[in-house]
């Protein structure tokens, strides 16, 4: 059986390391420390923050110690992968130490990914608890992939009008992505798939604020391993409109792809 989610994101960290000059091993930190003067990253424990009566936090795979550098970004990586996963289950309250020992660092850069996750709508913070991964009820959802048409649907209308075909033909890479990431099942790797599709779509229009509004609405998107096949052969079904500049077709595959697209968690 292969890694999830955020076991890949851990491994990923631990591999970064080692090519970082500088960076000691985990058997290594305390003598690091006691060099430089720096201490070494250890999981701690917040002030009021329990981590007893919680659900294990996900398992990763054997600790290194990651670049102070990247070290967020890669927890940030490795936490939605969590949540696309089901790893960090809706209604569930985890704690940023309990999480920090399994992902081999300190509570703080836990805790800014999940304020960042929070900022995002994905978990919401409970005090003197940690962060509870958001319930959305069924109008939720919906509203979410009305405004999600909303934001997206007339820019694609209007780019279909005016970008050459050979424009469209350059994001052809990036539409097999989504197809390669939906035949292997990957739920991590379609999201970045999907949301590097659409971003490349959004961006022909040049307006980089839609670029970031569409792109915090489609972070808080999740799917069910079965729509992944659909949504990525709309993708191609949409390009290959696109770029023979079939207009009703265009419509068609607009009207189907935020029909049927995945809401929200």
């Amino acid at each position: 059986m292969g890694m999830t989610g955020v076991e890949q994101a851990g491994a990923r960290a631990a591999h970064r390391a080692a090519d970082v000059p500088g960076v000691p091993g985990q058997r290594d930190a305390a003598a690091a420390s006691g060099r430089s003067g720096t201490p070494p990253l250890v999981p701690e424990q917040s002030r009021g923050e329990h981590t007893h009566s919680e659900p294990p936090a996900p398992r990763v795979a054997p600790r290194g110690t990651v670049a102070r550098s990247s070290v967020r970004g890669q927890v940030l990586d490795g936490l939605r992968a969590a949540l696309l996963s089901g790893e960090l289950a809706p209604g569930e309250v985890y704690s940023a130490p309990a999480l920090g020992e399994r992902f081999g660092v300190s509570a703080t850069p836990v805790r800014e990914a999940m304020q960042q996750l929070a900022r995002e709508g994905a978990v919401e913070v409970v005090p003197n608890r940690g962060f509870r991964v958001t319930e959305r009820t069924a109008r939720e959802l919906a509203e979410l992939a009305e405004v999600r048409a909303l934001v997206e649907v007339p820019v694609v209308a209007r780019l279909a009008r005016t970008v050459a075909p050979a424009r469209w033909a350059e994001l052809r890479p990036a539409a097999l992505e989504t197809v390669a990431a939906a035949s292997a099942g990957d739920l991590a790797r379609y999201a970045d798939a999907d949301r590097a599709f659409h971003r490349a779509v959004l961006g022909l229009a040049g307006n980089d604020q839609l670029v970031r509004v569409a792109d915090d609405l489609r972070r808080r998107v999740v799917w069910g391993g079965g729509e992944l096949g659909v949504d990525a052969a709309q993708h191609m079904a949409l390009l290959d409109a696109l770029e023979t500049h079939d207009l009703p077709a265009v419509t068609r595959m607009l009207q189907a792809h935020w029909g049927t697209h995945p809401t929200t968690p």
